[in-house]
């Protein structure tokens, strides 16, 4: 598969703690992504961060639970990401999503799995 040009970049902001039948939000969100084709995505952990209800989350080695800022980010042609919004809409019940444009340089990779 090759992907070259103009490119979108969805982008999901979500709790770690944050879970999708029964399992984490972010991973189940990188599962469908992939059952639906995506091209690639990746899930970043934050240290520290806050939402919508303000309340600060932050990684503190005397915390037994924490619920960490948690990005996930999936790159592909706008077609093809347009197509998974419904799916995130249904998965996320709370958290933000964003996308925006980009332009695609190279993407490329062998059939090999």
């Amino acid at each position: 598969m090759k992907i070259e040009g103009v490119g979108k970049v969805l982008t999901i902001y979500v709790g770690s703690s944050d879970k999708w039948h029964g399992k984490p939000l972010y991973t189940a969100i990188v599962e469908r992504a992939r059952q639906e084709g995506l091209a690639g995505a990746t899930v970043l952990e934050g240290i520290v961060g806050y939402g919508a209800n303000s309340r600060i989350h932050r990684s503190k080695i005397l915390d037994l639970s924490t619920d960490l800022p948690i990005r996930i980010e999936i790159i592909d042609q706008p077609e093809r990401i347009n197509a998974f919004l419904p799916i995130l809409d249904e998965m996320v019940q709370e958290g933000l999503i964003t996308l925006r444009d980009c332009e695609i340089i190279k993407y490329t990779h062998s059939q090999t799995p």
